[in-house]
């Protein structure tokens, strides 16, 4: 595997404006291209917009879903990618021919889609139908898996996508900044985001304490470091519908560690470069070798019925 320069993006977007979501797609994957990127990810229905899908009803979302690849914005995806000589992953809602409705992420390079990938936990919209399987597909030789949102919250999906072969797990999200049962969550004012070239401190505050930034570094760097995995992280910034979200798009090896974050209030990336000696360097290499499926087979393939509740969709547990 050569070595693979990844930007991790984060901007504003407009709820159901594509043409708008992916012109600013368009602008950032340009300038990660003469920065020397060789791929660049956008958040979680980036070029459709996300909060805002809670509202429709099922022949909005028929409406705003497209069909995957035909679509016209993985056409322009593929116009971008030839463009720029770039690989971008970005999301939208996917419509098939039976009018079933997902929550989709694609891989798309100058000669089309090269993956696609269906959320296994979907939420936003109770006409979204679960994604059924994992995704592993080749980007200039690496190993890639893609894992959206609350789908990494189940371990257990992180774990089976490296085993299934991910050196590199792309987790667009479109997260934190909003109520739950854990102390110190909640929405953020959108007061200081409209405030937040006169008052950045009080809007940063907000964006890196437990409302935010300080939340996602309990798990997120545990998810790279004990699968041995590189983990590309992207989240908006700004208003999504009438929610306010921080961004920290960002990238972290297999040890753990961030390489690199966007920290800026403004429509943004950041880039580091990948290289395989941490794969094996790591310890999440050894952990995965020293395994013991037999101890655990058959506690981990009990019979199980999935109970999934957001408490943010149900204002009575505010």
């Amino acid at each position: 595997m050569t070595n693979l320069k990844i930007s991790s993006a984060q901007f504003e977007n407009k709820s159901g404006d594509k043409e708008y979501n992916l012109s600013v797609i368009e602008k950032l994957s340009e300038e990660a291209a003469h920065k020397g990127s060789h791929v660049i990810a956008f958040h979680e229905c980036s070029i459709t917009g996300y909060t805002f899908a809670r509202k429709l009803n099922r022949e909005q979302m028929l409406d705003i879903a497209e069909f995957i690849p035909k679509g016209k914005s993985i056409q322009k995806l593929k116009e971008i990618a030839g463009k720029f000589n770039i690989t971008i992953l970005a999301g939208l809602f996917e419509k098939d021919e039976h009018d079933n409705l997902f929550k989709a992420y694609v891989c798309v390079d100058k000669n089309g889609l090269m993956a696609k990938y269906r959320k296994l936990h979907p939420f936003i919209n109770p006409h979204l139908s679960p994604g059924q399987e994992y995704c592993i597909f080749n980007i200039h030789g690496w190993k890639c898996g893609i894992l959206i949102c609350y789908d990494n919250n189940i371990i257990e999906n992180v774990r089976a996508t490296r085993l299934l072969g991910a050196d590199i797990i792309f987790m667009p999200h479109v997260t934190m900044c909003t109520p739950s049962s854990r102390p110190g969550a909640g929405f953020v004012d959108a007061q200081l985001w409209k405030n937040r070239e006169a008052d950045p401190t009080s809007l940063r505050l907000e964006f890196d304490g437990m409302k935010g930034r300080d939340w996602l570094m309990k798990w997120l760097p545990a998810r790279a470091y004990d699968n041995g995995i590189y983990v590309i992280f992207s989240n908006p910034i700004g208003m999504d519908d009438d929610q306010l979200k921080n961004g920290c798009s960002m990238i972290i090896d297999p040890f753990g560690d961030v390489l690199a974050e966007c920290r800026s209030f403004e429509d943004s990336f950041t880039t580091a470069l990948i290289t395989s000696e941490k794969l094996f360097q790591a310890g999440g290499y050894r952990y995965i070798k020293a395994r013991r499926p037999d101890l655990y087979r058959d506690i981990i393939g009990r019979e199980h019925q999935p109970d999934q509740k957001v408490i943010w969709l149900h204002p009575e547990n505010d």
